[in-house]
């Protein structure tokens, strides 16, 4: 087994550190990481997030209600702690009178960091979560992580969920214009691309005889042809 990089938990050879970039945007993100997403070193997202986002922080779990430090955050009165999550009475950037309500203090976002299927668990141990106020997005997006299987096209990763949530928040002017959120964007791309060409090298490297669970053999992957800023080239 390679050497890891202890920061984004990558192979050594594909660590990402070097195509993140920190960003200031003015929001407290904290991502609610389920221990089994604690343990995902390959496709998970909510790490690349943390990275990223400056001030933000990782707390693991599955019981929430008497965590320390979350309960130190949801006390802080210099925070209004939001919900990312959706329903009718979710607060969005368009909808009216949510400036007037954070009233000059930092939003703290709060963000569940599993996959669908055990978010839906932390929710049932921590229906408190679902009594604060939520937030949800305006527009309708769909994620570039295409060959990872969601249950409906417009469940969204965790670093897209940031990403989205910072755009919107510029057209209201909460977050400065001048933010440029494209580091969650850039660095996610390549994590794609690393983690597909690691799955052909693995293909390609299977003798001919090994076949898939329908008796086909397994095919390569295309590669997107992403665009990057410039400061992420290669």
């Amino acid at each position: 087994m390679s050497d890891r990089c202890f920061k984004c938990f990558k192979p050594m050879n594909s660590c990402l550190c070097k195509y993140t970039q920190e960003i200031d945007c003015g929001i407290k993100f904290v991502f609610l990481m389920h221990p089994k997403e604690a343990k995902r070193q390959r496709t998970g997202t909510g790490n690349l997030s943390h990275i990223t986002l400056k001030d933000s922080e990782i707390i693991v779990g599955l019981d929430f209600a008497k965590n320390k430090r979350l309960n130190e955050l949801l006390n802080d009165s210099k925070y209004f702690p939001v919900m990312m999550y959706p329903g009718e009475e979710a607060w969005t950037a368009k909808k009216e009178g949510f400036t007037h309500a954070v009233q000059g203090k930092t939003l703290l976002v709060l963000i569940l960091d599993a996959t669908w299927f055990c978010a839906k668990k932390m929710i049932e141990h921590n229906p408190f979560l679902l009594e604060l106020p939520r937030f949800s997005f305006y527009g309708d997006y769909r994620s570039i992580f295409t060959f990872k299987r969601e249950p409906r096209p417009e469940y969204i990763s965790t670093i897209e969920c940031c990403y989205y949530l910072i755009k919107e928040l510029q057209t209201i002017d909460f977050v400065n214009k001048d933010v440029n959120p494209e580091p969650l964007m850039d660095v996610f791309k390549k994590m794609i691309i690393f983690q597909l060409q690691a799955e052909n090298d693995r293909v390609l490297g299977l003798r001919p005889s090994t076949h898939n669970y329908d008796g086909k053999y397994k095919k390569i992957k295309e590669i997107p042809q992403f665009e990057f800023s410039k400061e992420f080239d290669d």
